[in-house]
């Protein structure tokens, strides 16, 4: 390998092939190396952000609030009171002599005029130094409010992005099994880990809907606090981003028993074993249930119809991209299992995959279905990143915001996969929509304009 490294991170990248796996991950990035992971307060910003008739204000300076607004491209099926950015604003003398008035006020306001179902009260690092009791505040706003007002406890030097998805899930669980489970279906089940991002949960909702199975709660995508209050009551968690929401799956199994399933939504492969995975479960629950049969029976059919009409027209894209190079490099590691097998139909060769907040565990499934010499790496930074993607002569980069600049000035195709995309990804017909982005990018005539290998002497 011929990426330079600094001699801290050596241990945070693997080359399958190169030597017996090992790697180190989910530690504070390094000082000074500029990486691509967010802090603790984005973290959580992102996970709780998607829930729309909630109010979401940020105790903490205006940047704060300014760097995390909007940043999902999560939508709406009604209020869109999620799409707001409100924040304390705290100055100079807020930081000397304290917050708490000021957040109570802008608590008290902001309630009275948007009417939310609950609020979230966000820390920032700055309120960690001070020490306001947002606890405290949040008690008795609530009391006087009459709504659920909860502090996020999601100071940004605490830890680094995994951090914040436990601060958020710590925040939700003060929701759940405070509302009304009257009425719930034993074949249930909540959404935990999408955003629908650009319509995604509705495509998937829709596939559950035809197989006979209740929706709950989304969580967060599209999500409502009344919901979110009743999740207790499902019969099942489906768990598609499991870094951010796999600690509230746990927490919810603990104290209510409700099992979850690790699934993924993208690509044929995985979107298909996860509608059959949720049919086998309720089979096994109840197997003298008719309608366990009947459901399984519904999944073979949309299963069987999606596949049918998807597989013919990924074929033109299998041909033209069949040999390609591409790298991965995402937020949560699950979604890069996905992506290595979607690459695989058509053709294409994944040669790097890392991820800001994956597990020893995410990286060993990793380093077993990738190919020999395929890097592995582990909240890496732009240097890292440039060095890997011209070494490897990638064709396309598949990342986040972040990442679109390094691929661009490398003169290299790219893919948004990541929170802020417009396009859907997800689901049988999200697969097509992959496909077809990727051949655009990929076989671009501008790249003949920017030639990425040196010429032959």
């Amino acid at each position: 390998m011929g990426a330079a490294l600094l001699k801290e991170r050596e241990n945070q990248v693997h080359v399958k092939g190169e030597k017996p796996f090992n790697i180190v991950c989910n530690k504070d990035s390094l000082a000074g190396a500029v990486s691509q992971r967010a802090c603790v307060f984005c973290g959580s910003r992102v996970v709780l952000y998607p829930i729309a008739d909630a109010l979401h204000l940020v105790h903490g300076p205006i940047g704060c609030a300014v760097y995390t607004w909007d940043i999902r491209g999560a939508l709406s099926s009604g209020p869109e009171l999620h799409r707001l950015s409100f924040s304390t604003d705290l100055q100079e003398r807020d930081v000397i002599f304290g917050g708490e008035k000021k957040l109570r006020s802008a608590l008290l306001e902001l309630i009275e005029r948007h009417s939310p179902k609950a609020a979230f009260v966000y820390s920032t690092c700055i309120v960690g130094i001070i020490g306001d009791d947002l606890e405290a505040i949040c008690k008795g706003v609530a009391a006087e409010t009459g709504i659920p007002v909860i502090p996020v406890q999601s100071e940004g030097f605490k830890g680094n992005k995994r951090a914040g998805y436990q601060a958020a899930c710590d925040a939700m669980f003060r929701l759940i099994g405070t509302g009304d489970t009257a009425g719930i279906s034993k074949f249930s089940l909540n959404i935990l880990g999408d955003f629908n991002l650009a319509g995604e949960i509705w495509m998937v909702r829709e596939y559950y809907e035809r197989m006979g199975i209740q929706v709950v709660a989304n969580v967060t995508g599209d999500g409502r606090v009344a919901d979110i209050c009743r999740a207790n009551g499902a019969a099942l968690n489906v768990v598609q981003c499991s870094g951010s929401t796999m600690q509230l799956a746990n927490m919810m199994e603990e104290k209510y028993g409700t099992p979850s399933l690790r699934v993924s939504y993208f690509g044929i492969e995985d979107m298909s074993e996860a509608l059959y995975d949720i049919a086998r479960f309720f089979k096994k629950q109840y197997p003298d249930d008719p309608e366990a049969d009947k459901i399984m029976e519904r999944t073979k059919a949309l299963v069987q119809e999606k596949v049918r009409e998807l597989v013919p027209q990924l074929e033109k894209y299998r041909k033209a991209l069949a040999g390609k190079k591409a790298a991965i490099y995402v937020g949560g590691s699950f979604k890069a299992f996905s992506l290595v097998k979607a690459f695989r139909l058509v053709d294409m060769d994944v040669v790097m995959v890392g991820s800001q907040t994956g597990t020893e565990e995410d990286y060993r499934e990793l380093a077993a279905i990738t190919d020999p010499g395929t890097v592995i790496v582990d909240d890496a930074n732009p240097l890292e990143l440039n060095s890997f993607l011209k070494e490897k002569e990638v064709d396309i980069f598949v990342g986040g915001v972040k990442e679109r600049p390094i691929a661009y000035k490398l003169g290299i195709g790219f893919c948004d996969h990541n929170h802020e995309r417009k396009e859907a990804l997800a689901g049988f017909e999200g697969m097509l929509n992959f496909a077809k982005e990727v051949y655009s990018s990929v076989m671009s005539p501008v790249w003949r304009f920017v030639p990425r290998k040196k010429p032959t002497a």
